[in-house]
Formats: C-alpha cells, structure tokens, sequence
C-alpha cells in the first residue's frame, strides 16, 4: 500500500450497490464482491437481461439511471457503490441517449450517494478518454496523457468524456470517488456483445476477411472486476487506474485466436483509408437512411487509425494489480463464444482447441 493513503476495509454483509450488475463487467464485478462477502445490490434497468446474474446471491433492484428518484431508493442505506452502467455501443437509433444514460445517469448516482453518505464509489471510465497521440505497441500511453478533444471518436467516448468530468468535480468537492479505466476486456458472459467482443466473435463466425494495422490492450474481465474491488480498497481519492492487460498489434490478436482455436487468421491487411470508406457509405445509407446500426461502425473505423496501447503501471504499483495472459483471456472468451452457441454450427465443429 502507498504510504499515506488509508486502505478502505470491507466489513462482513456490507452493502455494497452494483449499477449494470447484469452487464458484461458489472456482473463480474458482482461476483468478485460476493466472494468477499459484501452483500451485494444488484441494480439492473427495466427489462433487461439478468441472465449474467443466474446463481449469484444478490439482491436484484430494477432502476432506470434516469429516474433520480429509483436511484437514490435504490443506493439508500448502501456503504459503497460501483457505478458501471453505460452505454456502451458504437451505434444508437437516439443519439441523445449516449449523454442520457452516461452523463445525466451518473450525475444521478453520485447525487444518490452523496446524500446517502457514501464511503466509497468506484466510477468505471474507460481509456477511450486519454489521448493517443503518438501511442504504439512499444510506446503505450499512461493516464497522464490528456486527449485532444477532436480525437475523441463518437458519442460514446465524448459522452464518457464529459461524465469522467463530473466524477472528477464531484471529487474535488469532497465526494470519496476513484475512477477505472478498462482497456479492452473479453471474457465470459459478454452476452451484448460488446464491441470488444464482437471482435472475438466476428473471428469465430468467419466474418473478419483482414485487418488494420492498429493496436488492441488485451484483459481478462475478471482481471478487470478485481482491479475495480482494489480500486475500492486501496485507490486514492480522484485518481485514475487503467486496468490493463497485453499490448497486441490486430494482426497478433486474431493469430493468438487462430492458435487457440484452429480456424485460419485472416491474412489480408486493408489500409485504413479503405476501412474509413466503408464506415461513411456504412453510416450513411445504414445509419442515416434506414435507421438500422451500421455494419461498418464510423467509430471503429477512426479508431483503427489509432494505436490503443496503455501502461497500467500505476494500477499494479499502487493496487498491486495483476493480469493473466493475453492467449488465457482470448481463449476464455472464445470458449464461452461457442459454449454459449453463439458460433455457427459449421464454424465450431471445424474448432480444435490448443491447436
């Protein structure tokens, strides 16, 4: 622990609030806090899929992020929260809803959690807010590297932008909040999916016929679900924590799926100008004109442009973070891809494992 900084202890049965209990890393999340004996409020939207959420002891509140007042009801009486919720998505019929849900949504929870006199929030950021600029497999960037604000691709990260920022004010006032920032986590349960593992996916079911030259931050989500719980415990107040695994060009990416899995990585490189082409005729006609999601994402196009290569020292140094293997993770995934039968029936059978 670094000197100075007073560890947060657990007590047995606190209550502890989980906003996107039943996503990707928030169910995660749930688990690790269960093991540690929290009891644990699962706040999952109305209608959504709980299914993550199957043989956890938790206890399950539904809440809308936008309804202030289910919001404080539901972290009432809580000791910490983890506020993990968010649109996470390339695409949205409602543009509008990316500042709805990440912005105005995590003002509601930290207003909840101030009046409920909170000891401890964890904001889930993402590294999609730090600048890129010069970043390389060899020469990742760190969370002191401050983005250009044209940089920032798409609704999703400037909307996560501006909420880290309300997170860092609520911080400077007082409120005792530490902030994560995953870099590209794959894992079971990823049942969206997300556009992390649409990656790990779309290489199961054939569907990747190249790739950029561009850089991927490889981990595990459960690496990822116990860096947010070390985040709690031993994090500074206001301080950010990217939580990271392997540096991994694309190309090395989809070769490590190709090991683990015996299906051929694909072997054409397009140039990204071809790959910013297809996503504006993409947004366009499929986004613009018919109202569906583009195939070809605008945002993950642009983002090919950039190496996404972070250095998560200060997690492992200050939290005594760790990550398992960049190969554990892919393959963990693309496990749980095929258990889960989302891989097409020809495409699986043609799967050997540790090939």
């Amino acid at each position: 622990m670094t000197e100075g900084r007073e560890q947060f202890a657990w007590a047995a049965d606190d209550r502890v609030l989980v906003t996107g209990a039943a996503g990707f890393i928030g169910s995660a999340v749930a688990r690790e806090l269960c093991a540690r004996g929290a009891h644990v409020v699962a706040m999952v939207e109305p209608g959504g899929d709980t299914a993550n959420l199957d043989g956890v002891d938790v206890e399950v509140v539904v809440a809308d992020l936008l309804d202030a007042a289910a919001v404080d009801e539901a972290i009432d009486g809580s000791r910490s929260v983890f506020h993990i919720a968010a649109l996470y998505r390339f695409w949205a019929p409602d543009p509008a809803a990316f500042y709805a849900v990440n912005v105005t949504g995590t003002k509601h929870v930290l207003d909840a959690a101030r009046r409920a006199g909170c000891e401890r929030v964890v904001y889930t950021s993402t590294v999609g807010t730090l600048g890129l600029t010069g970043a390389s497999t060899v020469e990742p960037v760190d969370e002191t590297s401050h983005a250009h604000v044209d940089h920032l691709f798409g609704l999703y990260k400037q909307s996560k932008y501006v909420a880290e920022h309300e997170v860092l004010r609520a911080a400077a006032e007082g409120m005792p909040v530490v902030l994560v920032q995953p870099t590209t986590p794959v894992g079971p349960r990823d049942r969206g999916p997300t556009p992390t593992g649409k990656t790990v996916l779309d290489f199961l079911n054939g569907r990747f016929p190249g790739y950029v030259d561009t850089t991927l931050n490889i981990v595990d989500v459960e690496d990822v679900a116990h860096g947010h719980v070390l985040a709690a415990e031993l994090g500074q107040i206001g301080r950010s924590y990217i939580l990271g695994g392997e540096n991994l060009l694309l190309r090395d990416v989809l070769a490590t799926l190709a090991e683990v899995t015996g299906l051929p990585a694909p072997t054409r490189r397009f140039p990204s100008s071809l790959a910013l082409a297809a996503a504006h005729v993409s947004d366009l006609v499929e986004g613009r004109i018919l109202g569906r999601e583009p195939s070809v994402p605008l945002e993950a196009a642009r983002m090919s442009t950039t190496h996404m290569s972070f250095d998560d020292r200060r997690a492992r140094s200050e939290l005594g973070y760790t990550s398992r293997p960049a190969r554990e993770a892919l393959e963990r995934a693309a496990r749980w891809f095929v258990d889960a039968d989302r891989v097409r029936p020809d495409r699986a059978a043609r799967i050997r494992w540790g090939s």
